[in-house]
């Protein structure tokens, strides 16, 4: 559903003459494909798992089931979109499926950089953008954090993804995702663009397809970390918070917990008498 909205949305304007699909996305996509990338506790993106195995909160072995799968669901999302916009597509491209030139839609499926874009920046560019990503999440999912209230932690990440598509997306479509590229980028490859969307060399000869694969990564790994030592280590510790609370409020039917010392009287006293040990009855101690 993320990848087929996501990537569906720009073909809306798709006509002869139009801009390319690449300014449509950057101008249109993001408020319909934020709107489903939300759900509570869902791994749609690698960059993502990757923080919650690094905070510990995922277990390692599971990371590249969840890669896995969102990678083939991204693949399944852009052939849906595909089966849906068909006549559009080859309508617009003159049935040729280009990844460069004036009528190229590779675009529309996977990320491609803005023609001034070296790919320094647009490596920094994705690494920005994801870490952004992470430490606002982290933020608003934080339970000893002021968090928002509960139950609109769907909407504000919501907004946070089309804010970030919106203020990032110029110059290659504000990635962030690597399922989200490489699962329609395989597609392309295997739908009729063919390798040459792997083979596409951006300025100085380098390849472009690893930039929104690896960089979102490498940004969520900074972002856990910004946030970890920007607000994280100086959260109490959750033990000392019990604690105190215990301390103020004493717990119910906790003076039946208190042990009470129990005495045992002995009804005899020992006492010397005439260098004789006598045992006297307590009573007659003292005569």
């Amino acid at each position: 559903m993320y990848t087929a909205t996501k990537k569906g949305s720009p073909l809306k304007a798709l006509r002869p003459g139009s801009k390319t699909p690449q300014q449509l996305r950057s101008q249109v996509h993001p408020k319909s494909g934020a709107k489903l990338g939300v759900l509570p506790g869902g791994h749609l993106n690698p960059a993502f798992s990757l923080t919650m195995c690094l905070l510990n909160q995922c277990p390692w072995w599971k990371m590249p089931i969840f890669c896995a799968v969102q990678v083939l669901a991204a693949f399944l999302g852009a052939g849906t979109v595909y089966a849906l916009y068909y006549d559009a597509i080859h309508s617009y491209s003159n049935g040729t499926l280009a990844v460069t030139g004036p009528h190229e839609t590779a675009s529309i499926f996977a990320t491609y950089p803005a023609p001034y874009l070296s790919l320094r920046n647009g490596f920094l560019d994705q690494v920005l953008g994801t870490a952004v990503l992470v430490v606002s999440i982290l933020a608003i999912t934080d339970a000893r954090n002021k968090r928002i209230p509960p139950g609109l932690e769907p909407l504000a990440v919501g907004l946070l993804v089309l804010s970030l598509s919106l203020a990032m997306g110029a110059n290659c479509s504000c990635a962030i995702n690597p399922a989200r590229d490489l699962g329609p980028r395989l597609f392309t490859y295997v739908a009729g663009w063919g390798p040459q969307v792997f083979r596409w060399v951006h300025l100085a000869g380098h390849y472009w397809w690893w930039v929104p694969v690896l960089a979102p990564l490498v940004g969520a790994a900074a972002g856990t970390a910004v946030y970890q030592l920007g607000v994280e280590i100086h959260h109490p510790p959750a033990q000392d918070e019990e604690e105190a609370l215990s301390t103020e409020k004493p717990r119910r039917g906790a003076e039946k917990d208190v042990e009470t010392p129990v005495y045992a009287v002995n009804m005899y006293a020992e006492t010397w008498a005439d260098g004789n040990l006598e045992v006297l009855p307590a009573g007659q101690r003292g005569k």
